[in-house]
């Protein structure tokens, strides 16, 4: 008998490229489309990190391939979609999770390297990463891609301003990348997560003031990594064929009410 949970939410036969998955979200988003059946191929800035959440990961069922690339590189995007490929021979599923965010502070006092660091990796290391791909397997094959923002893109967080600028970019970014790219059977979604407790956000949900503000929330608590994967599941299935383009915020509420 055919079942149409398995049949909309399976990842089988697939491959999902995960950037940022040595550990936190993409990690889990990993993890969890492995279960759904894909193929994996994840990679971090450091092998060492990127080769232990792939053993973790192998524990668990998963078929992977760890790679070491920064996506801020031009040189090191080429050659991880090319080893992609050469192990996979396909990219279905792209997760454009890596992010930086080297300085937190005043609007005021934001540094101009501190800012190209934001700017390469969260806006146009996501957009020639995803070029990449286009060339190497979606632009003939279809395809989704889904881009990790933030709630700092819909709406100001007092210390990583210049962070939640280019979030914004990035969420208008995906919305053109869904527009422009709908006819060669590519969607393009965006997951806006609000304060979720990983390595990353340390420094956000250890603050006092942002601790007794979460409250306020309709779920009045910060979010966990497993917040996020349904959503993620979501989006790189058959489960979503008519969905494009649009910016899935997972916040426990913080937009409609909260004040973090």
């Amino acid at each position: 008998m055919d079942n149409p949970i398995e049949r909309n939410f399976s990842l089988k036969g697939k491959t999902a490229l995960v950037t940022g998955a040595s550990s936190g979200i993409g990690e889990a988003i990993a993890e969890c489309y492995a279960a759904a059946g894909s193929r994996l191929v994840i990679c971090g800035r450091r092998l060492e990190t990127v080769e232990e959440a792939a053993k973790r990961l192998r524990e668990t069922g998963a078929d992977v391939l760890a790679l070491a690339a920064n996506i801020a590189n031009d040189e090191d995007r080429k050659k991880l979609v090319a080893e992609a490929m050469a192990w996979s021979g396909r990219i279905d599923i792209l997760v454009n999770n890596a992010g930086a965010n080297p300085a937190m502070g005043a609007l005021e006092n934001l540094e101009e390297k501190d800012l190209d660091v934001v700017l390469n990796v969260n806006f146009k290391g996501i957009l020639f990463l995803s070029q990449e791909v286009f060339r190497a397997w979606m632009g003939k094959n279809g395809g989704n891609i889904i881009n990790i923002s933030s709630i700092g893109g819909s709406r100001c967080m007092h210390g990583i301003s210049g962070y939640c600028a280019v979030k914004a970019g990035l969420n208008h970014l995906g919305r053109c990348m869904a527009a422009e790219w709908g006819k060669y059977g590519i969607r393009v979604n965006t997951i806006a997560p609000g304060i979720i407790r990983t390595k990353f956000s340390k420094a956000l949900w250890e603050n006092q003031q942002r601790k007794e503000n979460i409250k306020q929330n309709p779920i009045p608590r910060f979010g966990t990594i497993e917040d996020t994967i349904g959503t993620a599941l979501l989006l790189a299935s058959d489960a979503s064929a008519y969905i494009t383009g649009q910016n899935f915020v997972v916040d426990g509420g913080y937009l409609i009410s909260g004040t973090l």
